[in-house]
């Protein structure tokens, strides 16, 4: 959690419950969120919320990442923790593809193999679009959830 919500004290396990329209729509996307937290100052202020969401579309299988989101919207990091992907392609995913979606306050992402030239677009890893595509819609799912939980929404 700390890694990807640096600027939180404590984080604390909610039990959320999503509407079955999310939910729906976060099983097309391949999506599952699993345990989300509040992340919170050392006074108590609520700043946003880490999420774990697991894509199913990976190219090896599961590809699971926390996420911190705060309370405007803004991203501020991912962290891949379980990926089972091509050696030297897909497996490049935490390296190549983490840093891009930090610090970023969009809606949802979109991957390009042209050249990210907008602030919600992301590189596509060279040979790895399936992986790039699973991690694209697991940050998107999660920023969805957050969206829900924050009144946001995105009207896509």
């Amino acid at each position: 959690c700390a890694k990807v919500f640096a600027s939180a004290d404590t984080f604390v396990e909610q039990e959320i419950a999503l509407d079955e329209e999310l939910t729906a729509e976060l099983a097309g996307m391949g999506v599952e969120i699993g345990s989300i937290y509040e992340a919170s100052s050392a006074s108590g202020e609520l700043l946003g919320y880490v999420l774990e969401s697991t894509t199913t579309e990976g190219y090896g299988g599961n590809i699971v990442l926390y996420m911190g989101v705060t309370l405007d919207g803004t991203l501020n990091d991912i962290s891949i923790l379980e990926i089972d992907e091509t050696p030297g392609l897909g497996a490049l995913a935490p390296e190549v593809l983490g840093p891009q979606f930090s610090n970023k306050k969009v809606d949802s992402f979109v991957y390009t193999k042209t050249g990210a030239t907008a602030e919600n677009e992301i590189d596509v890893i060279s040979g790895a679009t399936k992986t790039t595509r699973a991690i694209t819609n697991a940050v998107n799912g999660g920023l969805k959830v957050v969206q829900s939980m924050i009144g946001g929404d995105s009207n896509e």
